[in-house]
């Protein structure tokens, strides 16, 4: 049971902003009978399907497949929202699962739920433990585990934040954000897309959506071949993990503005180093305006050694 009404419980399980607060890094949703919807519940999980039934603040049914699973079954997930002595009672059916896969999705599910009764009750769940080391690390699964620490930052930041200062002289919360939101564009572009409008909501909103898109855009193409930067062809290994980067550090800078800690994985943020080692090269590094590295221990933190290279004190 949840301690809300059955619309907060159907906006839970229906609204980008409110999913990634308990289930997804990302989601797009398109609310309607036949409308497609795709979650990143983990950076390796990514399940894709269409809404067949939909009633507002009382059922939700998805036919519910995996993004590029060899597997093409399409299973049926049943929601029903139903308003008890208390709050709302939301029950779950998953029907069409294969006799040697569903311990496995009984623990997914346990484990979201979990999650959504504390979203219902506090607003947001925390960092997922699911999302914080993949077992498979690449520019793209990194891609999602580095925007799902940025994300649980930007959570914290309220608009009367965006005129405070961050690490970066020149850029303030605000400024930032218009930034990395460039940055975006650029990648996006890079894999052969087009940025789409982002919402007018808060902050943690509007860089989710813009980030979905370059990510999503990312991982329909790929990470094989080269792309075009201008007149230089790059790698495109090394072009998807500029978004690592840019999410784990500007992270880092939007949580030292407003007094946050970063919570990622050394093995996420060893991993962000290894890339940012390979991109920002010493003539990149004039070239585009990056500080010197900052000398520091070796045994240090791979986060502090990550911003430390990236030309931020420490």
């Amino acid at each position: 049971m949840l301690p809300v009404s059955a619309d907060e419980a159907f906006a839970l399980i229906t609204e980008p902003d409110r999913l990634r607060r308990w289930l997804t890094v990302s989601a797009r949703v398109d609310l309607r009978a036949g409308g497609e919807f795709r979650w990143t519940l983990t950076p390796m999980a990514v399940t894709v399907g269409s809404i067949t039934e939909v009633e507002p603040g009382r059922r939700l049914v998805l036919s519910f497949g995996w993004e590029d699973s060899p597997d093409p079954r399409m299973d049926t997930v049943i929601i029903t929202i139903e308003p008890v002595d208390g709050g709302t009672l939301v029950r779950l059916v998953h029907d069409g699962i294969p006799a040697d896969k569903g311990e496995g999705v009984f623990e997914g599910w346990t484990h979201f739920f979990e999650r959504l009764e504390r979203a219902a009750a506090g607003g947001d769940a925390g960092p997922d433990e699911w999302a914080a080391a993949p077992e498979r690390l690449d520019q793209l699964t990194s891609a999602n585990a580095t925007l799902a620490v940025l994300q649980h930052v930007l959570r914290g930041i309220g608009e009367d934040d965006l005129g405070k200062s961050t690490p970066c002289s020149e850029f303030t919360v605000g400024r930032l954000e218009t930034h990395l939101r460039g940055s975006l564009t650029s990648l996006t572009s890079l894999a052969g897309g087009t940025l789409g409008p982002v919402p007018a909501g808060d902050l943690e909103s509007r860089i989710a959506e813009a980030a979905r898109q370059a990510v999503e855009t990312w991982m329909r193409r790929g990470l094989d071949g080269t792309v075009q930067a201008g007149s230089q062809e790059l790698p495109a290994t090394l072009a998807a993990g500029i978004l690592s980067v840019e999410f784990l550090v500007h992270a880092w800078d939007f949580a030292s503005a407003t007094g946050q800690k970063v919570t990622v994985s050394d093995e996420v943020a060893t991993y962000v180093l290894g890339l940012a080692e390979q991109i920002v090269t010493p003539g990149l590094r004039e070239s585009a305006g990056f500080d010197p590295a900052i000398p520091i221990s070796a045994d240090a933190p791979a986060l502090d050694r990550l911003v430390a290279f990236s030309g931020r004190p420490v």
